[in-house]
């Protein structure tokens, strides 16, 4: 069983799909929008605000306006472009977001505390969460008859409303929940890299006990990924990919040893 994360920032996706649809191996993919949704806020005139939180994270403030664009983005286009491919390709896909079936619930934050100009702020009625909870039974439904689930955020918090949640961390919980062995991530990068600004820089091989030290190369995306990739490997995944999903055949070289993978 395998779980795969096609990131929202690669812009061509198409090579990565046909390697999806030509695999054997019984999987899920999740999929984010964040290019997508960029694009369609601007167009309709609420263009995204990136905010940083007191931590020192970024993230995005997801008011009502913006999970209306949300739902256009990733549910809508391209969601069903991305079934509307793979189907194309052969492959039994089923689109969804992580509300239907209840696959991913979680608590919404309403208030969010930023730093901004020097000054701690707090932005009311974001819509974003923390998933605490994966359902995995229509998955495991689709799985059992032959389809190919294409899950995407929104989650849904535990009041009944949508919430912007993490991508890599929804990729995450799904495959803990169906004890996938693998969770192969894929980005616009070759991968985990001691130099964010040398692509020859990637770590093919890391262990669980260095994770912590190694993730103070990282930075901003990419430390969470790898952090993420951590605690998937402590809760049972066998190995986790932090793949580079650009160029011809990206599963496969991902299967022959490319990228970053973290193992126990």
């Amino acid at each position: 069983m395998l779980v795969i994360k096609i990131g929202g920032s690669l812009t061509d996706i198409d090579p990565l799909l046909a390697d999806v649809a030509a695999c054997r191996e019984p999987l899920v993919l999740v999929h984010g929008a964040n290019k997508e949704l960029n694009d369609l806020s601007t167009r309709l005139g609420h263009p995204p605000r990136m905010v940083t939180s007191e931590r020192g994270e970024v993230s995005r403030f997801t008011d009502e306006t913006t999970m209306d664009h949300f739902l256009m983005a990733y549910a809508g286009k391209q969601n069903k472009r991305i079934v509307e491919r793979l189907r194309a390709l052969g492959a039994n896909a089923v689109g969804l977001t992580a509300m239907d079936g209840g696959i991913a619930t979680g608590r919404r934050k309403p208030d969010l505390r930023i730093r901004e100009d020097g000054k701690t702020k707090v932005l009311h009625g974001d819509h974003s969460g923390s998933i605490e909870r994966v359902e995995p039974r229509l998955l495991h439904l689709l799985l059992e008859h032959g389809y190919l689930p294409v899950v995407t955020p929104p989650a849904l918090s535990h009041d009944g409303v949508a919430i912007n949640v993490d991508g890599d961390r929804l990729a995450m919980e799904i495959a803990t929940a169906l004890t996938a062995e693998r969770l192969l991530i894929f980005a616009d990068t070759p991968g985990f890299m001691r130099d964010v600004a040398d692509e020859r820089s990637v770590i093919p091989l890391i262990h669980l006990e260095e994770i912590e030290r190694v993730a103070e190369y990282g930075k901003g995306r990419a430390r969470v990924k790898l952090l993420a990739a951590g605690q998937a490997i402590r809760r049972g995944i066998q190995a986790v990919g932090l793949l580079d999903g650009r160029g011809e055949h990206p599963l496969t070289r991902a299967f022959e040893g490319a990228g970053t993978w973290v193992t126990t």
